[in-house]
């Protein structure tokens, strides 16, 4: 059994339609110092990121605590906008998928988002050890999601650096034992 610690990464200095790559702003650099000092003790173990920025921001907070590294593991990134939208319109795009499934999306904007969905999955059943995890809303709620059988995209509003505790069994079952903080406001 490995217990997974998900942790949503802090609040960016600016919004998917503004910028593919924030870092954080004051306030999630706040988040990130918070988060760390709440895992501490769980520590020392092994800490893995997204490529992105805002998470590996978030990350180097408990990365410095614990003086451990960070392992960049693309499989825990953000969901991919689909090529043809423009930065101003993949916002519009993603509230449209967050209210749906990921069939419907497979359907609507290409099978890929399927095969990202099993990617994260993959990822974190491929894990032997407990791990702090820091990636995105989306691939938090695709693990739920895969957890409970649930095919929608979102299943729970999961607020910056909020921590959702997943078990992964040795048959790679995965389990909910708590869900993050929901947050209040969304993009929705």
């Amino acid at each position: 059994m490995t217990r997974l610690y998900l942790v949503r990464h802090g609040r960016a200095a600016a919004g998917w339609n503004v910028d593919p790559d924030p870092s954080l702003d004051d306030v999630g650099r706040r988040q990130a110092a918070e988060v760390a000092d709440a895992l501490t003790s769980f520590g020392p173990m092994p800490i893995i990121s997204s490529p992105l920025q805002r998470c590996q921001q978030t990350a180097q907070h408990l990365a410095a605590k614990w003086n451990a590294d960070v392992r960049i593991e693309p499989a825990v990134g953000e969901i991919p906008s689909p090529p043809d939208h423009t930065m101003e319109t993949r916002v519009e795009w993603l509230r449209e998928a967050m209210r749906g499934t990921w069939n419907d999306v497979a359907r609507t904007s290409g099978e890929h988002y399927l095969a990202y969905r099993n990617e994260v999955i993959q990822a974190l059943r491929r894990l032997t050890d407990d791990t702090v995890i820091f990636s995105h809303f989306i691939a938090i709620n695709v693990v739920l999601g895969a957890a409970i059988s649930d095919d929608r995209l979102v299943i729970a509003s999961l607020d910056n650096c909020s921590v959702t505790e997943v078990v992964v069994g040795i048959d790679g079952s995965l389990a909910i034992d708590s869900i993050g903080r929901e947050a209040d406001t969304l993009i929705r």
